[in-house]
């Protein structure tokens, strides 16, 4: 036993009761359901994964810290693997509009790297994120829409467990 280093992120929620579990005629995700909306406490939450090993994240930058709605940024940071085994670790990039014409989700994936380290090993990895992954589909106009305004970049190892944050503004009109 343990032999081999688990390094898998779930797909989905795990709800902790039955109770957090809508009934099969009403499933609108905006009441709460899914990693999108879901604002209680999981068993295990999208994105939750075990390893015998630890990473911390660290130095979070933006090299565009305001783009315009057809711009894009890139997002960088550390990981390390501070334990005593080699593992995997699934790096997870996460946006949250903080206002907007519509409501949006808690936070939305928009990105993921998996990336494999020795103990002590270090490595930058670098995400892009253009201003279209920040769009929603809006029904008015029936096209998708970036909204002007701050949006928080969120990098995690799942999407309960953020570990760094940053602020990403979108300037121009939509």
């Amino acid at each position: 036993f343990g032999d081999d280093n688990p390094g898998g992120k779930l797909p989905y929620t795990v709800y902790e009761s039955v109770r957090q579990i809508p009934p099969q005629t009403e499933y609108d995700i905006t009441k709460g359901f899914t990693y999108l909306y879901f604002t209680g406490q999981p068993l295990f939450p999208f994105g939750h994964g075990l390893s015998y090993t630890t990473f911390a994240y660290r130095h979070l930058e933006l090299s565009a810290p305001e783009i315009s709605a057809q711009g894009k940024t890139e997002v960088r940071l550390e990981v390390e693997n501070t334990g005593q085994r080699s593992g995997d670790e699934v790096v997870q990039l996460y946006v949250h509009a903080v206002a907007g014409r519509v409501k949006r989700p808690l936070k939305e994936l928009r990105g993921f790297q998996r990336v494999h380290l020795q103990p002590g090993e270090k490595r930058r990895l670098t995400f892009s994120l253009p201003a279209d992954q920040l769009a929603f589909y809006d029904v008015q106009t029936h096209s998708f829409v970036v909204d002007p305004g701050s949006y928080n970049v969120l990098i995690g190892s799942s999407s309960a467990d953020i570990r760094l944050t940053g602020r990403l503004k979108v300037i121009g009109a939509p």
